[in-house]
């Protein structure tokens, strides 16, 4: 049941959204595979959105697969970082979309982690009033979680990801090799949203993470390809059901309240947005352990995964006035009260309010 599957091939995973679906492929080899790209729109020019530490390394193998299919390929190189995702670098986009004279049926690439694809579909959302636009995920956070779903934002100095828009891509091409040559924190802070689906839909998906992780450590293909599938499968499902977060999509921000407080709180950049998500998780198990909803081995159990991933597990002492008031600005607060993704027993999540006196014993539990 819980083995590593033996077989490597192109899996899809469908997003049904009627006339917004589209497919998430994922395999090995597809940045280079003329079918990853076939039936995508033919235009004119395409715009490659990339950073300058993935743009040696894959663009100029994602410009000869798209040459036949767009007349002129450009590409706009961003500096690298969760600092610049910001209105400044946004601006880099639309100042290449604008200086190479792209029009409305311009096909933008979001070749990079979850900043170049937020910010990326965020331009493409935004330019001419809409453009279509593909996500080329590189790293394991962005495969498992960003890229797909249609999230797209910058982020604000008071708050994460506060400006954007939902814009769902056309596709979305996981190709496993570019995740050999991510650096091993890059790749455990991706391993923390792949964790995330398990307490919150698929405790047998905990299971299998706890069983197989060393396999997941060592970058195992069929080990990786099942981690992806699965949780590209999970939040299908639930972006589906709830495409722009009014109600079940919430329960994706599972860690997410806090998690976002600590990298605003120490400054965007300085913890990755997995390492905070990870730590945020062990933060929302405890509170969920002191509301009585789950026990106190299941809080022990999700925090020694999160350790082994190569995550932290207590959070920074920033002091529980500034915790909350960091998250009363989390999009999920209603009329200044702050909303918890919580564990609703195993495999179940919900979203709940706690007294902010309860929420100050769980910083003062869980920081260090």
């Amino acid at each position: 049941m819980n083995a590593v599957p033996d077989t490597l091939s192109r899996h899809q995973v469908a997003i049904a959204l009627g006339e917004r679906s589209y497919e998430i492929s994922i395999g090995a080899g597809l940045l280079a595979d003329p079918a990853s790209w076939a039936d995508l729109p033919r235009s004119a020019s395409a715009l490659i959105v990339t950073n300058a530490t993935v743009a040696p390394l894959y663009a100029p193998q994602l410009e000869r697969a798209l040459a036949g299919r767009h007349a002129k390929v450009h590409t706009v190189v961003l500096p690298d970082g969760e600092q610049y995702k910001d209105w400044q670098t946004l601006n880099l986009i639309f100042d290449a979309l604008l200086g190479q004279g792209c029009d409305r049926k311009t096909v933008l690439y979001a070749l990079g982690g979850g900043v170049v694809g937020d910010m990326t579909g965020f331009a493409a959302a935004s330019y001419m009033r809409g453009v279509p636009f593909v996500q080329v995920p590189t790293t394991l956070l962005a495969q498992v979680d960003s890229s797909v779903g249609g999230k797209t934002a910058i982020n604000h100095p008071l708050g994460k990801n506060m400006i954007g828009a939902f814009y769902q891509p056309v596709r979305v091409v996981c190709d496993l090799d570019t995740l050999t040559t991510l650096p091993q924190r890059e790749f455990s802070a991706g391993l923390a949203e792949v964790i995330k689906y398990g307490p919150i839909a698929d405790m047998t998906f905990l299971g299998w993470i706890e069983e197989n992780l060393e396999a997941l450590v060592a970058r195992q293909p069929q080990a990786l390809a099942h981690a992806i599938r699965r949780s590209c499968e999970i939040k299908a499902w639930v972006v589906g059901q709830d495409e722009r977060e009014a109600g079940l999509r919430a329960i994706l921000n599972f860690g997410h309240t806090f998690g976002h407080a600590i990298e605003a709180g120490l400054g965007y950049g300085s913890w990755l947005h997995g390492e905070a998500v990870g730590c945020g998780m062990v933060m929302a198990a405890t509170l969920s352990h002191k509301l009585g909803l789950v026990d106190a081995a299941f809080v022990k159990r999700l925090a020694a995964l999160v350790a082994r991933a190569g995550l932290p597990v207590s959070g920074p002492l920033l002091g529980a006035d500034r915790y909350l008031e960091l998250m009363r600005v989390d999009k999920k607060s209603e009329a200044g009260e702050i909303r918890f993704v919580l564990i609703d027993g195993p495999g179940r999540a919900t979203t709940k309010a706690a007294a902010d006196a309860l929420v100050r014993e769980v910083i003062d539990d869980c920081c260090r």
